[in-house]
């Protein structure tokens, strides 16, 4: 069997760019800090790394602090502020924050004091992408950061926060980037890497393997690739909406990242479509994948104002840019016949129940 993956906003698959550049970084065998022409080398390798994806981030590159992903640099910024968000935030955020801005059906977020707040720039299960307001605290820009154009300096925000195996980079690294003067308390004490703001030895490796990823999803974006998966994500959702009743696509009212595609039946488990789908020879998922195994509705979409009870039966499919249309073909054929045979048995049931 052919296996489609179709998890994309999980991790996305290690592009051949971020390959090639982290075999290189195993030549450099200098520590970062060290003063000796071997570490010289590697300071340098890494620097250029961090100018690379400062320039993808739209962003200076003494502004970029180097993580061992979002989750740690969602920590870093956000531990110790009283902010606010919304319940759409991922864990990383929701972890730190009051969760008391208002959602709408549509899956966006108004938000009053943005000093006070945190707010995403797209959300991994709906794809919807808000409008970040002047002078926000802090954005998630995990998921948006080589699916869409954006540039920090523009964004009018304090700071904000990426992963590298998001966009085809690997897996234990990622950044902050910040404005200018904002201040930051180290979280892991040590030697005084990063500007003395995250200890610890960078992990060169990883970092090469970002900053090449990150290049690789520029270039798609000038290319306009995302036009060609977005084509995709419409062509399957106009599929799946003619082929099944009572389907439907949180978020498709706003502006959405071009690869994410919520899908929504009332009644039919999320849980029980991606083990059906996954033994059919496809990878989606429920949700979020830090969210996997947790029995409880997704609170993207309780957040959107759907019933506790039906957002248990959601699943999410998102693609990339070597995404191929016909797989996606594939999957919305083998996805309408699993719903035409839960159909069948939901009728039986009913039937069976009026005799």
């Amino acid at each position: 069997m052919n296996r489609v993956y179709l998890d994309w906003n999980a991790t996305a698959p290690l592009r051949r760019e971020a390959r090639e550049a982290m075999l290189g970084a195993t030549e450099i065998v200098g520590n970062p800090s060290s003063v000796h022409a071997e570490g010289r080398a590697a300071k340098s390798a890494m620097e250029r790394a961090r100018e690379e994806i400062a320039t993808a981030l739209g962003a200076e590159g003494q502004d970029v602090i180097f993580t061992s992903g979002a989750t740690e640099a969602a920590a870093l910024i956000l531990a110790g502020r009283d902010l606010v968000c919304s319940a759409i935030e991922h864990e990383a955020v929701l972890a730190w924050c009051r969760r008391e801005l208002a959602t709408d059906g549509a899956g966006r977020v108004n938000v009053p004091d943005p000093a006070g707040s945190a707010l995403q720039l797209a959300n991994s299960e709906t794809g919807v992408i808000q409008d970040l307001p002047e002078g926000l605290a802090v954005s998630d820009l995990t998921q948006a950061f080589g699916k869409i154009p954006f540039a920090f300096n523009w964004l009018g925000i304090q700071a904000g926060f990426v992963a590298a195996q998001k966009l085809g980079g690997p897996r234990g690294v990622g950044a902050l980037v910040i404005r200018r003067g904002t201040e930051i308390e180290s979280r892991i004490k040590g030697g005084g890497q990063e500007q003395g703001r995250r200890a610890g030895t960078e992990n060169l490796i990883g970092i090469m393997g970002f900053a090449a990823a990150a290049r690789a999803a520029q270039n798609d974006l000038d290319q306009g690739i995302g036009e060609k998966v977005s084509e995709m994500r419409d062509s399957l959702m106009a599929t799946l909406e003619s082929g099944a009743e009572m389907v439907t696509f949180p978020g498709r009212e706003s502006r959405r990242l071009p690869n994410t595609l919520s899908i929504l039946t009332p009644g039919w488990r999320g849980e029980t479509q991606v083990m059906q789908m996954d033994l059919a020879g496809f990878a989606i998922s429920a949700g979020s994948a830090c969210s996997s195994g947790k029995v409880r509705p997704s609170s993207v979409l309780t957040a959107m104002g759907i019933a506790p009870e039906l957002a248990g039966d959601a699943i999410r499919v998102s693609i990339g840019p070597e995404t191929d249309g016909r797989d996606v073909a594939r999957f919305a054929e083998a996805w309408l016949a699993a719903h035409a045979r839960w159909r069948q048995r939901n009728d039986q049931r009913a039937t069976a129940g009026r005799v």
